[in-house]
């Protein structure tokens, strides 16, 4: 119990990282919790490391919450300003669909300090979202809705000057939610590529997280703004404790899902990174008494928050029944566990692959990488990608050599007869409307003919069959030349050489695939919490639910913000 783990372990691990053919599957993937290499998490280590100040900069909203503000984030070495534009908006034309044509609040995370002709320009383009059009100037464009009941409570509350019932918020977790963040070039937006070195922004989605980071600030500008307009003086601020327990909400849909396929090395980064945070802790031979009782501590903590893991979807709502009553399970074992024989990390995950659902395995993930900053938090660097690296198909190998490597790899491909109707059950292809990613029934709807190249499995399985026709001594070339519509699925198995995490290992065009299992994965490296299905297809979350605000990254012991202080904790 009093022995120290040394850098030694952080690159010697006797207990070696799950294999990809466990992990990679859809329904363990969609049971994936945060963990502290999560993107959010990542953020505001790096703002607190580089002690950033925040300012607001401009505040013009009038007395029914129309207007604009600019938050401020100055870092070391450049500003950023989130430009706000709250609106008054009509009831009947609030909507968390891509379809929407007006929101609550837009915001654009702009890169400097904005002067008035850029106000001016983006006043006429930022509250029309897709409609607009932003400049190499702007980083993201985003928008969000209130949660309207919850909203207008605190309000109401704060304007007598009384505080809003904690419990009531922490159900909801938020008033007002994004319906999107968008970057990387879109609608005119600075392309990553430019602002990919810079130190702030050289993990995965550093400024659209940024955004939002500010977008909550923003949300306790507006409601305690309107309170004072309708309270006067007797109108009361948010207390520090309800206010760190509201966070963003989120809508997300199926628009994400493609991303963690279309991105094969960047996704196996993320996971294996995650899956060599784990090896490490499962090899440490003397846990200290220190991780021991943050364990405990992280344990019970999430206990209680899981208490508040409200959903409405029936599916969800089971997994969470059995995930507290795995938290309970693994509360005993932990409770009675001295932690003093052979690697007991590796002895507690091995209990959870045989005493706990999904849910409650890939928990003890999260919960065993917790206490050990000191090994993982640099893998936050290795989770960015150079992905025009592996792009590039190399047509000079064997046939021989690249079918042995897609049987070693690509078994799973194999098992599955894409001639039976359930599993050709399904394509995936871009709204005409929208431009935005959607799942069809292939047997019931129009449209197949424009299906994208998502159907990894099938299509690695058609390329398959069509190697056996060619002699093993032919290049890659060679079959590529005859067979070019196999290009997509040879780079992804020449990129699987090099990332054995960057493949799904499911069908994704099954009638039984379910698409919130990818949204879940990918939100889940975001930092997201309290998963709330409304559909097979889309899913509510939050998003810094108990973070500092940005007043408050120099508290001491902030970094395990995640995990909600305990019922009468001070």
């Amino acid at each position: 119990m009093n022995g120290q783990h040394t850098y030694d372990q952080l690159v010697e691990t006797v207990v070696p990282r799950r294999d990809p053919s466990l992990v990679m599957r859809l329904a363990r993937m969609g049971s994936f919790h945060q963990t502290r290499l999560s993107f959010m998490r990542n953020l505001l280590r790096r703002l607190r490391g580089g002690n950033w100040i925040f300012s607001i900069e401009r505040w013009e909203v009038d007395d029914v919450g129309v207007g604009v503000g600019v938050f401020q984030a100055k870092g070391p070495e450049r500003t950023y300003s989130l430009v706000a534009f709250a609106n008054d908006l009509d009831p009947s034309k609030r909507s968390d669909r891509v379809i929407a044509e007006e929101w609550d609040a837009t915001f654009t995370l702009f890169d400097g300090v904005p002067t008035q002709a850029d106000i001016d320009r983006l006043s006429k383009n930022v509250p029309l979202q897709e409609a607009g059009r932003i400049s190499e100037k702007e980083i993201s464009l985003s928008r969000a809705n209130r949660s309207v009941r919850m909203f207008e409570y605190v309000r109401d509350c704060l304007a007598t000057g009384a505080q809003p019932d904690k419990a009531k918020l922490d159900a909801v977790g938020y008033l007002m939610r994004t319906t999107a963040v968008y970057g990387s070039a879109k609608f005119g937006a600075i392309d990553r590529f430019h602002i990919e070195d810079r130190r702030e922004f050289n993990a995965p989605f550093q400024a659209e997280l940024l955004s939002v980071f500010m977008t909550r600030w923003f949300t306790i500008e507006i409601v305690e703004h309107l309170a004072r307009v309708k309270g006067g003086a007797k109108a009361a601020k948010l207390a520090t404790n309800i206010k760190r327990g509201l966070g963003v909400g989120n809508s997300t849909g199926l628009g994400m899902a493609p991303f963690l396929m279309n991105h094969p090395a960047l996704l196996n980064n993320w996971i294996m990174c995650r899956e060599e945070a784990l090896a490490r802790v499962r090899s440490i031979a003397n846990p200290t008494a220190e991780t021991v009782a943050k364990c405990r501590n992280i344990l019970a903590r999430s206990i209680d928050d899981a208490t508040r893991w409200n959903t409405d979807h029936e599916g969800q709502a089971d997994r969470v029944v059995e995930f507290q009553s795995d938290l309970q399970k693994l509360q005993e074992r932990v409770s009675n566990d001295d932690f003093a024989g052979d690697l007991p990390w590796d002895a507690l995950y091995r209990w959870a692959e045989k005493n706990l659902s999904l849910e409650g395995q890939e928990f003890v993930v999260t919960l065993l990488i917790e206490p050990h900053g000191d090994l993982v938090d640099g893998l936050t660097d290795c989770m960015a990608a150079d992905e025009w690296r592996f792009f590039r198909i190399d047509g000079s190998v064997p046939l021989d050599t690249f079918k042995e490597q897609f049987d070693e790899s690509y078994a799973w491909v194999m098992r599955t007869d894409y001639s039976v109707k359930e599993e050709n059950a399904r394509f995936w292809y871009a709204s005409e409307e929208k431009l935005e990613p959607r799942v069809g029934e292939r047997h019931d709807e129009e449209g197949a003919e424009r299906e994208h190249p998502l159907a990894t499995g099938r299509d690695l399985s058609a390329m398959r069959k069509d190697l056996d026709r060619f002699s093993d001594a032919d290049s890659l070339a060679a079959f590529l030349l005859e067979h070019p519509e196999h290009r997509h699925a040879v780079r992804r198995v020449q990129i699987n050489g090099y990332h054995p995490y960057s493949e799904v290992q499911d069908n994704l065009i099954s009638s039984t695939m379910m698409p919130i299992d990818l949204l879940r994965c990918k939100l889940s490296f975001f930092g997201a919490t309290k998963f709330d299905p409304r559909s097979d297809r889309w899913v509510r979350i939050t998003m810094f639910q108990n973070a500092p605000y940005p007043d408050e990254l120099d508290q001491e012991d902030f970094d395990d913000w995640v995990y909600p202080v305990l019922k009468g904790a001070n």
